[in-house]
């Protein structure tokens, strides 16, 4: 019964959303699934989200270079008795006070660059997430592809082996063939009736990866578009790759900020020079001078002098950062080169595997037209010509996989060189610019919307978002 529902809902499904033709109405090409992608991934927008936050800390970093402005507002009453008098007497003070560092051996420069080099290695960790998301899309798109081919290939296995069936136990009434021809028939029909469901089950499984990765429900999927060139050898795969990738690329940022970071430890030790300055009006009732006005400054040296050895532990630990985020930066770069292997390798196989699969389907298919005449003449039995439509049912089948590996091998190729990206592949849509809201903040300024956040707002809302 459950396998009976299974048949009914996936065949429901495909003869609803999946149209194969590549020129059916509103068919989805695999550009369409990747455009859809990048306006839709959640974590696009969480990555975003995270950039501008870092974006902010840069604003902070700049506004350390600033006075600090703060305000003091007083009020109050007295009321003394004696046997002289009796006095009642308010009070109030407005105080201004403007505090900045006059300097401090430029640790609050330091944590500029410190600043700057976090967003440039928030950017590529974007790249990274872009990347991951649009490999996703080409993964979900194929295996859709896939697993209906593999669908329909299995529906047909079944009414293959039903005609076969039929005639088996037609031959058997006229005595040409044994009851165990007819039972092996049953049993591969059963074997394929189960492969049917199987197969059907799994393309309802990559139909709903399809919506996680894409957005929406595959609504007609068109043949993939020629498999665009990657590099011309795995040396110069490497090589682009070492260039772009951004795990390389976040990894030199992190070298660069564990640097920074360390030198700003180092200098901690040194003191800083600072000036106060506050000035700001009085009354007093009870004053012979009720009203008066106070200006005051000072210039202040400190520094730390013995913190029980801290600050020294912290430039330690700031130095074997260091040390890690070059190992790091080792690490991602051998990472990332035996990933352009493994994928180059993979391409190498899936193209050989497609190569073989062809050449079999087409021997396979030569051999099982002779034995299906030969089973006419006598000369082969049912089992055999069984045999020979299960051999081209595995090459047919090979060659879907083949297909499919083909294509994921050659852009998980471009993801490990760094080039899986929308303006890489040309997408033709508005991508985030990630300079946009940085450049409304790297000022500090002390208002909400700028006019690089309205620009950063209509290109979101052109990607299909809307902001508060």
């Amino acid at each position: 019964m459950a396998v009976k529902y299974l048949r009914t809902v996936a065949a429901a499904a495909i003869s609803a959303a999946l149209a194969w033709s590549p020129v059916a109405a509103g068919a989805e090409s695999l550009s369409d699934a990747l455009v859809s992608a990048y306006t839709n991934s959640g974590l696009l927008d969480q990555q975003r989200a995270l950039l501008r936050a870092t974006d902010e800390d840069f604003a902070v970093a700049v506004a350390a270079t600033r006075p600090v402005l703060a305000y003091s507002l007083q009020g109050g009453w007295r009321h003394t008795k004696s046997n002289l008098a009796v006095v009642d007497a308010t009070t109030a003070a407005a105080t201004l006070t403007a505090s900045f560092t006059l300097y401090d051996f430029e640790r609050t420069k330091l944590g500029i660059d410190l600043a700057q080099e976090n967003v440039l290695m928030a950017r590529d960790s974007l790249v990274a997430v872009e990347q991951s998301a649009l490999l996703r899309a080409v993964s979900a798109f194929l295996a859709v592809r896939s697993a209906h081919e593999s669908a329909m290939l299995q529906a047909n296995n079944v009414r293959l082996i039903t005609e076969e069936l039929r005639a088996a136990r037609d031959r058997f009434e006229v005595g040409e063939i044994t009851q165990t021809d007819v039972s092996y028939a049953e049993a591969q029909l059963a074997a394929a009736k189960s492969g049917e469901a199987a197969a059907r089950g799994q393309l309802m499984v990559a139909r709903e990866e399809y919506k996680a990765a894409v957005g929406h429900y595959p609504n007609g999927l068109q043949v993939p578009p020629s498999i665009p060139m990657a590099a011309r050898s795995l040396d110069d795969a490497k090589a682009l790759g070492a260039r772009n990738h951004p795990d390389i690329k976040a990894a030199q940022r992190a070298v660069t900020v564990a640097e920074i970071a360390t030198e700003i430890a180092r200098r901690s030790m040194l003191p800083t020079l600072s000036a106060d300055i506050s000035a700001g009006p009085q009354y007093n009732s009870a004053s012979i001078t009720p009203h008066t006005r106070n200006i005051s400054g000072t210039v202040s040296l400190s520094g730390p002098l013995y913190q029980g050895g801290k600050l020294s532990a912290l430039y330690r630990k700031a130095k074997a950062q260091a040390d890690a985020s070059r190992a790091a930066l080792h690490l991602a770069v051998q990472g990332v080169e035996q990933d352009v292997a493994n994928a180059w390798a993979q391409l190498a196989v899936a193209g050989a595997s497609l190569q073989a699969s062809e050449q079999q389907i087409r021997a396979s298919t030569v051999a099982l037209r002779g034995a299906r005449e030969e089973a006419t003449l006598g000369a082969r039995t049912t089992l055999e010509v069984l045999s020979f439509e299960q051999d081209l049912l595995d090459a047919q089948a090979a060659r879907i996989t083949a297909q499919s590996d083909q294509y994921i091998a050659v852009y998980g190729l471009l993801a490990s060189m760094g080039l899986l990206t929308a303006d890489h592949l040309h997408l033709g849509l508005a991508t985030y610019d990630p300079e946009a809201y940085f450049n409304a903040v790297k000022d500090a300024p002390v208002r909400d919307v700028s006019p690089q956040g309205k620009k950063l707002d209509e290109l979101l809302a052109t990607l299909g978002r809307t902001v508060d």
